[in-house]
């Protein structure tokens, strides 16, 4: 069958999950309860299987001309010792294709220039879901899409799971300039990354204790290796981005509910971004769900079900290894820690 679908949320996995059902034949609506989207310019990483999805989404050739490779990454100490190397170079051996980066609003503008393409799938901003019931009875298919608060997972799936902090705050911003030195650099209790993002910009990040203040930043990665100073100090503070880590907890039992709900991204397996793989789930989880229900048309229920055998387990064990490589990079016992990223294989 083919019917009524509603998303709520407009994020990355929102609008592919939306995409994936408008392709399917389904009648789509999307729901946000923010005024406008979100167009922070984080960079995302973007794993072959989940260029793989995006191919399947037919927007895999527009992202790629938007998106750079990420090759050449170390681990380092911070007085700039490499300690190991980042596993790109297999990555793209295996897959035979590099892990590619992409600015979130990139990312964003091609899910919706693609959306713009059907011409009926109306977008709706401002939109505060307090009644999800009611959606469950107006359509044939809901997708809770809405992040790690999720309202939907809330009202169909129970309280039970939530957002759990770690402890530690996540800073981001974009150097307009390219440093050429890219990986990430673990301290005692914090670390830096640098990815590159676009020709002349540098994306960068960092983890600290949660109570730590823009004010405070610079003095905690004070006398580490060139360029993360130099970041710092160049990069203006009012364009940095702060939040709190969180991730959710306990797991899912289910991602799919009476046979007409189901969720996807962070509203399903919201994760630590240490592995670099939030939006790479999503997306993942958007095209299996939309992929399950074309496949079996006359069965949702099983379509979902399907959905949920591919796709939950595998998207939580992604979750518990970010949160264990949290717990990792982020350790006081520096000098354990050193000694067996060295014994990594590359």
């Amino acid at each position: 069958m083919t019917g009524t679908a509603v998303v709520v949320g407009a994020g990355i996995s929102g609008l592919a999950t939306a995409i994936g059902l408008r392709r399917a034949g389904w009648r789509v609506s999307i729901l946000e309860r923010r005024t406008e989207l979100e167009r922070y310019g984080a960079a995302f990483a973007l794993h072959p299987a989940a260029q793989a999805a995006l191919d399947r989404l037919a927007v895999g050739e527009a992202v790629r001309g938007m998106a750079v490779p990420y090759r050449g990454a170390r681990i380092r100490a911070p007085h700039g010792q490499v300690l190991a190397s980042l596993p790109l170079e297999r990555i793209e051996r295996k897959a035979g294709r590099p892990e590619l980066l992409i600015c979130r609003p990139y990312l964003i503008d091609i899910l919706l220039a693609e959306l713009d393409t059907f011409d009926d799938v109306p977008l709706r901003f401002g939109e505060q879901v307090s009644d999800v019931a009611a959606l469950v009875a107006g359509h044939d298919l809901v997708i809770g899409a809405d992040g790690i608060r999720s309202a939907v997972r809330t009202a169909c799936f129970g309280a039970r799971s939530g957002p759990r902090q770690v402890g530690s705050a996540a800073w981001i911003g974009i150097a307009d300039f390219e440093t050429g030195v890219y990986g990430e650099t673990w301290g005692r209790g914090r670390f830096f990354g640098m990815t590159p993002v676009e020709p002349g910009r540098t994306n960068w990040y960092a983890s600290v204790p949660a109570a730590t203040t823009a004010a405070q930043l610079r003095g905690y990665f004070e006398g580490w290796h060139d360029p993360i100073p130099r970041i710092l100090a160049d990069t203006d503070r009012a364009g940095w981005i702060r939040y709190d880590m969180r991730h959710l907890s306990p797991a899912l039992p289910t991602f799919v509910q009476h046979g007409k709900v189901a969720l996807v991204g962070d509203a399903a397996h919201a994760m630590t971004p240490n592995l670099g793989q939030g939006a790479c789930t999503a997306l993942l989880d958007a095209e299996a769900l939309t992929r399950a229900v074309a496949e079996r048309p006359t069965d949702l229920d099983a379509a979902l079900r399907a959905y949920d055998r591919q796709r939950r387990r595998s998207a939580q064990r992604v979750a518990f290894a970010s949160r264990s490589l949290h717990r990792f990079m982020s350790t006081e016992r520096t000098r354990l820690r050193d000694t067996v990223i060295r014994l990594l294989p590359s």
